[in-house]
């Protein structure tokens, strides 16, 4: 019995270790690097999958993204790279740019093409030096013109909405103001208590 007890100690002892080793490796294998991911739409002149050129090597959707990256898009590919809270931007097609990112934002020197900003303001370098701002939802291109992209409709959508909802609000009321108080819930029935 003894050596039961013994052996149950020292098996919980080597798990225990176990356990901690694994946890303790795997805090010590992160990198604190921030990554981004990468997503890729579109189609080749082929009808291949849809790539872009990471560093030189095609990658497909998913792949981890560092810091200092080159992104290059083909024809009829579009690269999106997200930076979770920091933002993301988006590579028009045949369109190539260094992306660097830290905890403050994203800044980009575009060399081809144009990108967008997504969800914070990315800083864009271009090849005759200048540096633009934009703010999400503007594009930049290699001339170092930025523009608000517009989306099609939709600004007074609220309009119409507030005018259903008034107009169900405004048939409620006078429901409520005709019916001159007489409620019948329950259908004015028999109410039988199970309790007595």
């Amino acid at each position: 019995m003894n050596f039961r007890v013994c052996f149950r100690r020292a098996i919980s002892i080597c798990l225990g270790i176990a356990i901690l080793s694994v946890y303790s490796m795997q805090s010590l294998a992160s990198t604190g690097k921030i990554s981004g991911e990468l997503t890729v739409s579109g189609r080749t002149a082929n009808g291949d999958a849809a790539y872009a050129l990471v560093n030189g090597e095609a990658a497909k959707s998913g792949r981890s993204i560092f810091s200092s990256s080159t992104i290059s898009t083909p024809e009829n590919i579009t690269a999106a790279v997200n930076v979770g809270k920091i933002g993301s931007i988006e590579l028009a097609p045949m369109s190539a740019a260094v992306v660097t990112f830290s905890e403050k934002g994203i800044s980009t020197s575009l060399t081809s093409g144009s990108l967008t900003a997504h969800g914070a303001s990315v800083d864009v370098n271009l090849l005759d030096g200048t540096t633009l701002k934009l703010d999400p939802g503007e594009t930049a291109t290699t001339a170092g013109k930025a523009k608000a992209q517009t989306t099609g409709g939709g600004g007074s959508a609220w309009v119409i909405w507030a005018v259903v909802i008034g107009g169900a609000v405004a048939g409620i009321l006078i429901a409520a103001t005709l019916s001159n108080n007489n409620s019948d819930v329950g259908g004015g029935g028999t109410v039988v208590s199970p309790v007595r």
